[in-house]
């Protein structure tokens, strides 16, 4: 999909390649933050089953009802810290789109307030984007927390990436 495409044609984009294959088998990782919330909403009205909506948060503790979930984004980031680190988490070269999440996974930060001393994360450079780092982070984190064995599908739809 391209930048700027519209939500009602990435959900309608989605549910065709899951209906290809097995895929429907697989639950859809979702970010429900923002933007996301609505994101899901049309998921949902257009019938997406499996679909497991992540609402990413400052805060310190994973809550959830049902297949939603608040993460915090420090357990998103920490987790895929230690599985890239490790080694468990591997990208094909030619992968479409790996060359971008390298990019964007080298630009990832942790700031941390001098003032407050919260931490946030996220590019380091205003206009730098951390769709895919967010997308794997959620699919990870969703596999690791023994939900599923295998977790195909993650997006992280933002204001900037339609």
């Amino acid at each position: 999909m391209l930048l700027g495409t519209p939500y009602p044609v990435v959900v309608d984009h989605v549910q065709a390649l899951r209906e290809r294959g097995s895929l429907l088998e697989h639950p859809l990782v979702v970010d429900a933050t923002g933007v996301g919330r609505p994101v899901v909403d049309m998921l949902k009205k257009q019938g997406v089953r499996r679909l497991v909506d992540i609402t990413i948060t400052g805060g310190d503790s994973v809550t959830s009802s049902g297949a939603s979930y608040r993460v915090p984004k420090r357990d998103l980031v920490g987790l895929l810290q230690v599985l890239l680190q490790s080694g468990r988490l591997r990208f094909a070269a030619g992968l479409p789109l790996v060359d971008t999440l390298v990019r964007e996974l080298l630009a990832f930060r942790v700031k941390i307030s001098a003032d407050t001393a919260h931490d946030s994360y996220g590019a380091w450079r205003e206009g730098s984007h951390d769709d895919l780092v967010l997308a794997v982070a959620l699919a990870a984190w969703y596999a690791e927390k023994g939900q599923t064995g295998r977790v195909v599908w993650a997006m992280a739809p933002t204001a900037g990436r339609g």
